[in-house]
């Protein structure tokens, strides 16, 4: 069947994460990134999979097609189905990026905070412990 023509896009390790591991033509491999392409390949190659189950499943509701008009059937009923999934996917990595994003700036907010906080109690500090002998000397 036909879809297996649309892999679906190539995902880029996050930025700013340091590659690990032994150099492969003049590249670093982080086995992690390669471990979730591998893990990404599989999940497309069920999902090609199962559109082609059920593309021919689909089919069978109608026997009165001939060969060929079964077949192309069979494509489009699978090609829309992992246009789809493809879509849905790419919202999904859409989203998790999103997420990424707002997570790091709240705690970027947090860290700052909490460093004006204890800026603020050892300045605090400091000055209470200078009072004593400001106040006697």
């Amino acid at each position: 069947m036909g879809g297996r023509e649309r892999p679906p896009k190539a995902r880029n390790a996050r930025p700013g994460r340091r590659a690990t591991g032994p150099q492969a033509g003049g590249q670093a491999v982080d086995a992690r990134v390669e471990i979730a392409r591998l893990e990404g390949y599989l999940a497309w190659e069920a999902e090609v999979a199962a559109a082609e189950r059920d593309a021919r499943a689909f089919a069978d509701r109608f026997p009165w097609l001939s060969p060929d008009d079964r077949d192309a059937l069979e494509r489009a009923y699978a090609d829309d189905r992992l246009r789809y999934a493809e879509e849905v996917v790419d919202r999904a990595v859409e989203r998790c990026r999103q997420l990424a994003a707002r997570y790091r700036s709240e705690c970027r907010r947090i860290c700052a905070r909490w460093a004006a906080v204890c800026l603020s109690v050892a300045l605090a500090a400091a000055l209470l412990a200078a009072l004593p002998a400001a106040l006697h000397g």
